[in-house]
């Protein structure tokens, strides 16, 4: 390395989108740095996110299990940085959530995130879209690990990147423009719907993981939509298999309370807008023979992503 050009040749479009994603998280935390507890810890975490983004390349080159990590690291970076959203925008308290319940009420005519669970507290439905809202992460995972698995590892590759910006866009909005969601806005209803075991199992975990500040757009929404997109596009079968998890994802966040119905409007109108940009990138559906370590990448035509 001899120079800031030869020092970010090997990077892919990932690792920029990493990087970028730091600066701006670095400066929402340089911006609440007198009201963050442990202020110092999450800037050594961003330091070493940063290293890691460099290192990346060189694994990747490296081939084998070293490969995997340079591909992938930044999946596993995605509930660390939602995490770190909680602790920056705990302060901001309830100020935009009441322009998000207006418009929504102007969009859908009512509160829908309020009211849906109280009118329509059906045992089935509630068992039903609670265990595809708990099936999240799984899908999340399932996209590009079904399309690496089978040898489409361009198409792998793109799909974590379509994944990975997905959430950055959505963290950086959360930052700037927190909105604490009907979770903590109204009161929690207590009905039948809300007592099956998928839906306790839902706050529970919500108690203990979830992130103040994060609910416009819905991550959820905009990154499950974009992973089931990415699979129908490059493996038709697994994205037929995603489709019905997505669809009860996307009606559970609003029916559990969990977004306003216009986060996840926004979140499937963001993920409209990855999934197009993600479709100009002319990758064959019928992808190239696997490639295994550096060999097999120089003779892949590369994608831009």
């Amino acid at each position: 390395m001899t120079g800031p050009r030869s020092f970010t040749k090997n990077w892919l479009p990932i690792d920029w989108a990493c990087a970028c994603y730091v600066g701006a998280a670095s400066v929402a935390l340089t911006r609440d740095a007198s009201g963050v507890a442990r202020w110092g810890w999450l800037a050594v975490a961003h330091v070493l996110m940063a290293g890691l983004v460099c290192v990346a390349p060189s694994a990747r080159a490296r081939g084998g299990s070293a490969r995997f990590w340079g591909e992938w690291y930044p999946m596993f970076l995605l509930a660390g940085l939602y995490g770190e959203v909680g602790i920056l925008t705990v302060n901001a308290g309830f100020h935009n959530d009441a322009l998000i319940q207006r418009l929504e009420v102007l969009a859908f005519g009512s509160e829908v995130s309020y009211r849906w669970i109280r009118e329509m507290p059906v045992v089935w439905f509630s068992w039903l879209v609670h265990w595809c809202y708990l099936s999240f992460y799984a899908m999340l995972f399932a996209a590009p690990a079904g399309l690496w698995v089978v040898g489409k590892r361009i198409a792998a590759r793109q799909t974590i990147f379509a994944i990975a910006v997905t959430f950055f866009i959505c963290y950086v909005i959360f930052l700037f423009f927190p909105v604490a969601g009907p979770r903590y806005a109204f009161a929690q209803a207590h009905n039948a719907a809300t007592e099956v075991t998928p839906a306790r199992i839902a706050q529970w975990l919500l108690d203990r993981g979830d992130s103040w500040g994060a609910a416009f757009p819905s991550s959820h929404v905009a990154a499950s939509v974009v992973a089931t997109g990415m699979a129908w596009r490059h493996w038709r079968k697994l994205g037929l298999v995603l489709a019905p998890f997505t669809v009860g994802l996307v009606l559970a966040v609003v029916y559990g309370q969990f977004h306003y119905a216009l986060d996840a409007l926004s979140g499937l109108m963001l993920a409209g807008v990855m999934l197009a940009v993600m479709q100009l990138q002319k990758v064959p559906v019928e992808e190239l023979p696997p490639y295994l370590g550096i060999e097999g990448m120089a003779a892949a035509p590369e994608s831009p992503t």
